[in-house]
């Protein structure tokens, strides 16, 4: 798996969501048509599961979490910028999301959950808030935040 093949995963996805307002219905869309068990979801996964293996995921730590950027927002990608993050029984930063925020969780231990989620998609309408958090093993979380926008708090 490169980064390259990656992004045009991704690029597939985005232009599948392009425009969709980031809600319930979208949540229940992604979820139906590319939820835990479907082809775009298993590649995903495996995928993202490569790149933390080679080290092009998630190649920074902070508070027990490894994380990290991997496309900034860009015109291939409809302008949504992509993070992944491993976490295993811990809850992240308190951040707000200004223009919503697209989550794909994806259980390394099969019964972990994100939010209480289990595994597949999760959005966050625009001006929601969470403090991140990982429950009963190990998840990796892809993000799509549009513009690339999050805004860290102290809450």
């Amino acid at each position: 798996m490169s980064k390259e093949s990656f992004h045009q995963q991704l690029a597939g996805l985005a232009a599948d969501i392009a425009g969709r307002p980031l809600d319930d219905e979208l949540d229940q869309w992604l979820n139906q048509h590319h939820g835990a068990g479907s082809p775009l979801f298993e590649q995903l996964k495996q995928s993202c599961i490569e790149g933390v293996a080679e080290g092009w995921l998630c190649e920074r730590e902070g508070g027990g979490i490894r994380y990290g950027r991997v496309f900034k927002a860009d015109d291939a990608l409809h302008r949504f910028s992509v993070d992944v993050v491993d976490m295993q029984d811990i809850a992240g930063p308190h951040h707000v999301h200004p223009q919503g925020e697209i989550d794909l969780i994806m259980p390394i231990a099969s019964e972990a959950t994100f939010d209480t989620r289990p595994a597949g998609w999760c959005v966050y309408p625009p001006g929601s808030a969470h403090r991140p958090t990982v429950a009963a093993g190990r998840a990796l979380v892809l993000y799509l935040l549009p513009e690339g926008q999050i805004q860290f708090t102290r809450a």
